[in-house]
């Protein structure tokens, strides 16, 4: 069976510049949280720097939008607002991409407020 290609999570033409941050689209915390363990704290730092000082323009952009029809763009933009909060604590405040002093405790979410 051939291997499906991989979905191009593209961003609105104002966000081109963040583009190179594809591969934090995720649409699921379960996604966001195994990719924040399996990054580098350079690459979540490099996140944090370039998306953060962004926030409020893509949070207003977005807001244009009906938040329960998200066209695809804006959609994924979304996404990687949360993936920006994902990896917010870690560079902030912990400077791993583990909950310190956490052992073995998860938290499952169990609804997501856009898919």
């Amino acid at each position: 069976m051939a291997e499906q290609p991989a979905e191009t999570k593209t961003l609105p033409a104002e966000f081109a510049d963040l583009q190179r941050f594809s591969d934090w689209i995720l649409a699921t915390e379960p996604e966001r949280y195994a990719k924040r363990l399996a990054s580098s704290m350079e690459q979540m730092q490099d996140v944090y720097e370039t998306v953060f000082p962004r926030l409020q323009e893509a949070l207003d952009h977005i807001e244009k939008f009906d938040w329960n029809d998200l066209p695809d763009e804006q959609r994924h933009l979304f996404h990687l607002l949360q993936s920006l909060v994902m990896v917010s604590f870690p560079v902030e405040v912990w400077k791993q991409p583990r909950v310190p002093d956490s052992g073995a405790a998860y938290l499952d979410v169990i609804s997501e407020p856009v898919v």
